[in-house]
């Protein structure tokens, strides 16, 4: 199955477990948003308590997680913030 690059924007805990502000990824094409993201916490567990409260934009568009991710698409997590 042939590749395509993604480029992810973190933010909040995805960034801080990270250390970065986005990755640039390689994944099988017809992977979705949420695939995406099940990569990420598979490599950062801790991530795990964001599983089901992440929105998802691709191309500063928000999208469902059933959203096929395209080649050179930006794909953003945006979990909860919170402030004060």
């Amino acid at each position: 199955m042939a590749e395509i690059t993604v480029t992810v924007k973190l933010f909040a805990a995805y960034q801080e477990a990270y250390g970065v502000p986005e990755l640039r990824l390689q994944v099988p094409e017809g992977t979705t948003v949420e695939g995406v993201r099940d990569r990420l916490i598979e490599q950062h567990p801790e991530l795990e308590q964001w599983r089901n409260l992440t929105r998802f934009g691709i191309n500063l568009e928000f999208v469902e997680p059933k959203r096929t991710v395209q080649e050179g698409d930006e794909v953003v997590f945006i979990p909860p913030v919170s402030g004060g």
